[in-house]
């Protein structure tokens, strides 16, 4: 799978809180006697709050495990190279990419092209697919490595990007629709040039249109809050 795009990750922040609480002593003298005598003084302790429960469905329903003969096919199933995973290794190869980009700032200015190259590979046991890709970007060098998977379980695919542009991971999941050879793929991105760690919406559609050609188009949120095309890449096969 291919995209020219990253997503970062964003930091949680924690805040801590404590009370204290303490106790004192007061000393009072009995005017008709000769003995002091000390009065002790306690504050009174706070009602302790009632323990807060879980209701989350994981806490609240105990996992039932199934036999272990069921688990072991459950396992093998999981791991079973299947024709999805056969179909991903048709693409391996080399291939010619045309990105094409547009400006969401500027929707009118012409789009900007450049030129890339991607290798596909099929790895570990014909499980996973992982594509590298060079070129340039802005006029500067550019590389990229996305991984692509078919969960058996979840009947998903599972896209990785990372590149020499940023320091952070992208991941999409989305369904395979055969009726029109594509997979429409879902996550999130922070828009690194805001400078926020703000994240927002990514959609890309990968479709199959022959087996020589490919078509990748990726859609953001614009500066008004709706989704546009930002990019697009048309891959030919090497020959």
């Amino acid at each position: 799978m291919k995209k020219i795009i990253l997503a970062f990750c964003t930091s949680t922040m924690f805040l801590f809180a404590c009370n204290s609480g303490g106790e004192n002593s007061t000393t009072v003298k009995d005017s008709s006697a000769t003995s002091t005598t000390t009065v002790e003084k306690t504050t009174t302790p706070a009602t302790a709050e009632p323990e807060k429960k879980d209701t989350s469905p994981a806490a609240s329903t105990p996992m039932t495990l199934p036999d272990s003969a069921t688990m072991m096919k459950n396992m093998e199933a999981y791991m079973t190279v299947g024709d999805v995973h056969k179909m991903m290794a048709s693409w391996n190869g080399n291939w010619n990419a045309e990105v094409i980009g547009w400006n969401p700032f500027k929707p009118d200015a012409p789009a900007d092209t450049n030129k890339a190259t991607t290798t596909n590979k099929m790895v570990l046991g014909g499980r996973y697919q992982m594509s590298t890709t060079t070129g340039k970007m802005m006029g500067m060098p550019f590389e990229g490595i996305s991984t692509l998977a078919f969960d058996n379980s979840k009947k998903t695919f599972i896209s990785t990007w990372i590149d020499n542009m940023g320091t952070g991971m992208m991941k999409l999941e989305g369904p395979w629709d055969e009726a029109t050879k594509s997979m429409t793929l879902k996550g999130k991105c922070v828009n690194a040039s805001m400078g926020d760690g703000k994240e927002t919406d990514i959609r890309e559609k990968f479709t199959i249109v022959d087996d020589n050609t490919q078509l990748m188009e990726m859609y953001g949120t614009g500066p008004d809050g709706k989704e546009m095309k930002m990019m697009q890449i048309n891959f030919t096969r090497k020959k």
